[in-house]
């Protein structure tokens, strides 16, 4: 009999504890949808606070199981995050997700703390962040405004959210300022671990599950570089975008999963398809015929869609979409779960 799993955090709230066992029940049934920024903005819409919408709902008659929030900005005390959305309605959103029995997961992309530009500018900065570091006590004080946040994620009685936490994503790929060629491996997991403890021993933020996901693999080694260890580490998670053919997309989907599943097993973590996508879904049966069966049975227990931005940049369906028809029967699919199938799962 497998062991179960202990929250990294040992002062992890009991909430914690309860979604890293309810990941792997909902794994065994099939997948979590998720869709990154479902409910707070879509094509041709954007939530004032007020709505229970999104284009997955207009199209398929139900939420997500899992929705992504971004809060990049949190870090400068900014009351919008860099996809400017208020986080007064972000928080609420968290709220209402966590109360309908959905999962909700962070991502992450603060500027660059020595360039001042976005996250995306690749000037190096990690070991400036390190403790005793030139940049030391501007980063502290990023976390706590950080904390601030993460702390202020309770429900009506009182008790905190439980979320998953994915930052410094995609670490194996060059276009992040924490990716690869802009420190080393050695760097990122100092920079991680030390982020880890204060967040956890400083600030006593208790609430999260942390979630280590690289990009696409393209050697087998590379998942585990920058690993910052078990004791740092709740769940695995791998970042898998359709920026080439068809074929080649479903074999380092079905190559990549296999590795996330073994590794995953060998730790006893959950695991799931953090990000994927097709930008715009201009392949009419993309879900049903490329998505599902490449990742089918393959032990994820979400897979979760980029956002919708725009006719231009989107990654679920909405209303009068070619692919509403095919992404209505893929929601059919017994194994493919949104939220009022996960909800029963507990």
């Amino acid at each position: 009999m497998q062991q179960k799993q202990i929250a990294s955090d040992p002062k992890a709230h009991k909430r914690v504890q309860t979604l890293l066992e309810r990941l792997p029940k909902i794994a065994k049934t099939g997948y979590a949808f998720g869709h990154q920024e479902a409910l707070t903005y879509g094509i041709g819409w954007k939530n004032k606070g007020g709505q229970s919408k999104s284009d997955v709902k207009s199209t398929c008659g139900d939420h997500p199981a899992v929705i992504g929030f971004e809060i990049g900005n949190i870090e400068k005390g900014s009351s919008h995050s860099i996809d400017s959305v208020s986080f007064k309605i972000m928080r609420k959103l968290i709220r209402k997700t966590h109360a309908k029995g959905g999962i909700v997961t962070l991502s992450w992309h603060p500027d660059n703390p020595v360039s001042k530009k976005n996250a995306w500018d690749t000037t190096p900065a990690v070991s400036a962040l390190f403790k005793n570091g030139s940049l030391s006590l501007e980063y502290r004080n990023w976390l706590m405004n950080l904390a601030d946040f993460l702390r202020s994620l309770k429900d009506k009685k009182g008790k905190r959210i439980p979320i998953i936490f994915r930052p410094f994503h995609e670490m194996n790929g060059g276009w992040f300022w924490w990716g690869k060629g802009h420190c080393s491996p050695q760097e990122f997991i100092r920079l991680w671990q030390e982020t880890f403890q204060l967040l956890t021993t400083k600030l006593k933020v208790h609430n999260l599950m942390y979630c280590y996901s690289p990009n696409l693999l393209l050697r087998k080694n590379d998942f585990l570089k920058y690993y910052p260890g078990d004791a740092y580490v709740d769940m695995l998670g791998i970042d898998i975008y359709q920026h080439f053919t068809t074929a080649l997309f479903k074999k380092h989907l079905k190559k990549d999963l296999r590795l996330l599943q073994h590794i995953a097993k060998e730790k006893n973590m959950p695991f799931a398809l953090t990000e994927t996508g097709l930008e715009k879904i201009n392949k009419k049966n993309w879900f049903t015929k490329v998505l599902h069966p490449a990742i089918a049975q393959s032990g994820i227990c979400y897979a979760l869609v980029w956002r919708n931005d725009s006719p231009a940049h989107h990654y679920a369906p909405y209303p009068g979409h070619m692919v509403v028809s095919d992404f209505t029967r893929y929601a059919s699919y017994d194994d493919v779960l949104f939220l009022k199938e996960v909800r029963k799962i507990r």
